[in-house]
């Protein structure tokens, strides 16, 4: 799997499985254990793949597997994400910039037409995008510093079900 995409901080990805969904599903729940360093939910039909506490850091990825039944086949559909609480601290954050930039603008309007100072809200709303585009780099930074683990939750999904599970 390809993580060099500057662009994309939630990578996603899918694959086809020649095994139906319950197989695999069960695959994992017999594995939850195996590995000391990466912990594994299973809440049919998502699977949840994330890095014990003890190696854990802020941005710590998880991996988050759908496995969709299509016949006697199946689907994993998987996504990489920061730990729930991080994303939504960070998206919170995002809307919070971007209310005060639509505020400062509604104030810059208003006090043109009262013929008054726009600087002070020109200046936050400047403020405001520099520090949307330090909240990008920060996600970058995060995403950077997640790669090596993305790539250990890849490695032990793909040795899962590349394994064939007992039936």
């Amino acid at each position: 799997m390809n993580l060099n995409n500057d662009i994309v901080l939630r990578p996603r990805f899918s694959i086809m499985l020649n095994q139906e969904s319950k197989i695999v599903l069960e695959h994992f729940k017999s594995n939850t254990k195996k590995n000391s360093s990466i912990h594994v939910s299973v809440i049919e039909p998502h699977i949840f793949l994330k890095i014990t506490k003890e190696k854990q850091h802020f941005w710590s990825p998880q991996l988050h597997l759908e496995v969709l039944e299509e016949g006697t086949s199946s689907t994993i559909k998987g996504l990489f994400g920061p730990n729930p609480v991080v994303w939504t601290m960070f998206m919170f954050l995002h809307f919070l910039v971007a209310g005060v930039f639509i505020g400062c603008g509604v104030w810059a309007y208003v006090n043109h037409s009262l013929n008054a100072s726009t600087l002070l809200p020109i200046l936050l709303m400047i403020a405001m995008v520099i520090i949307w585009i330090l909240f990008y780099f920060g996600g970058q930074v995060g995403k950077e510093k997640g790669k090596e683990q993305m790539n250990i939750l890849y490695q032990f999904m793909q040795e899962l079900i590349s394994k064939n599970p007992k039936k």
